[in-house]
């Protein structure tokens, strides 16, 4: 994606119903809108002995706290 992909067109993006992929800490994730001010965020990347959560559920809120750390996004394709 462009560098100057932008949280308000991330939030668009998710709020058109998009899953996005994207890279955390690297570490690969998908994330994807469920309800009103309720995102889930699932775990790509298999890592043994992980203590990361394989899915979690989100507020907008930690969902911004995290958009500034994350790179390398893909839409997925059904």
């Amino acid at each position: 994606m462009d560098k100057e992909y932008s949280f308000q067109q991330f939030w668009k993006d998710m709020n058109d119903g998009y899953q996005i992929y994207f890279d955390y800490m690297e570490v690969r994730y998908l994330i994807y809108k469920m309800q009103k001010n309720c995102y889930k965020k699932e775990l790509i990347t298999e890592l043994q002995k992980s203590p990361l959560q394989k899915n979690e559920i989100m507020t907008l809120k930690g969902v911004r706290d995290m958009f500034d750390f994350m790179s390398n996004f893909e839409y997925k394709v059904f």
